[in-house]
């Protein structure tokens, strides 16, 4: 029987958005999936040693806020100055106290678990960005690389 093959490509750089891949690919690994996420754009931000990811409330009315504040504080609020830093710390104490493991211990196990993280050389040229910042054990490829993999692979997702 052939190993089933998960497919990735990760473009959000925001703490929110940041999750998704890296528990997908950990899940989909430990289920015995080959499994590859490709980083492009602001994707690119959850490769980088040092994470220094914040909530991006605005522009995302879905996001749930405590004490029913979706119902009366208007998404466009969010958009006043210190906002986005008290979402992002009130984003992370829920998820601790909710046992969510942190986006450092998920990526390593990602990499633990063999899931090849591919950091998209364009966007990496593009942007001008020091590749010294990106954690040990990636690789750099274009989307021709990407393609390869995703044209074979049983399922596929935009993250």
């Amino acid at each position: 029987m052939e190993e089933k093959k998960l497919a990735i490509i990760a473009t959000k750089g925001s703490l929110d958005w940041a999750y998704p891949p890296f528990i997908l690919a950990s899940t989909a690994a430990a289920l015995g999936y080959e499994t590859e996420i490709f980083f492009t754009f602001y994707g690119l931000q959850l490769l980088k040693k040092d994470l220094d990811l914040k909530v991006t409330p605005l522009g995302n009315p879905g996001m749930p806020m405590p004490m029913g504040m979706e119902k009366w504080f208007p998404t466009l609020l969010t958009a006043l100055p210190g906002m986005e830093g008290m979402m992002t710390s009130m984003m992370k104490k829920k998820m601790a106290s909710k046992g969510v493991a942190s986006l450092e211990e998920l990526r390593e196990l990602c990499q633990e678990a063999e899931v090849r993280l591919i950091a998209c050389q364009m966007t990496v040229d593009l942007f001008d960005m020091d590749t010294s910042a990106f954690i040990d054990g990636i690789e750099f490829a274009g989307a021709a690389r990407f393609f390869e993999f995703a044209g074979e692979s049983d399922i596929c997702l935009y993250i």
